[in-house]
């Protein structure tokens, strides 16, 4: 194998474990950072898809010829995006709803 060669793999490995470190810190901190039982309970399953689907893409998209790699994209472009914004609104509707529930338990009643 040839310096470049050997360069090449380094550089890919690195990233790639850089990237999967990246994504572990960031879904930790996503976790760590909920406000409530029911927001983590959301935030943990939601990752848990979110994960399992990035894997089934890599899966495929080296699994498969190179001459259909490509149409991997197509999926991925238009489902990751709405999971995200569904995963996004899901969570601010119970963030609303404990911070909702938390003001009504503390607040005083006219009793």
């Amino acid at each position: 194998m040839e310096t470049g060669q050997q360069i090449g793999w380094i550089v890919g490995i690195g990233g790639s474990l850089i990237g999967l470190a990246g994504g572990i810190f960031g879904t930790y901190c996503s976790i760590k950072n909920t406000n409530g039982p029911r927001e983590r309970a959301f935030l943990i399953k939601a990752s848990v898809v979110c994960w399992i689907g990035v894997l089934i893409f890599l899966t495929l998209f080296f699994a498969l010829p190179i001459a259909y790699r490509c149409y991997m994209w197509i999926p991925y472009a238009i489902i990751l995006p709405l999971g995200i914004i569904y995963s996004n609104r899901t969570q601010q509707k119970i963030r609303k709803s404990e911070a909702e529930h938390a003001a009504g338990k503390s607040a005083p009643t006219d009793k």
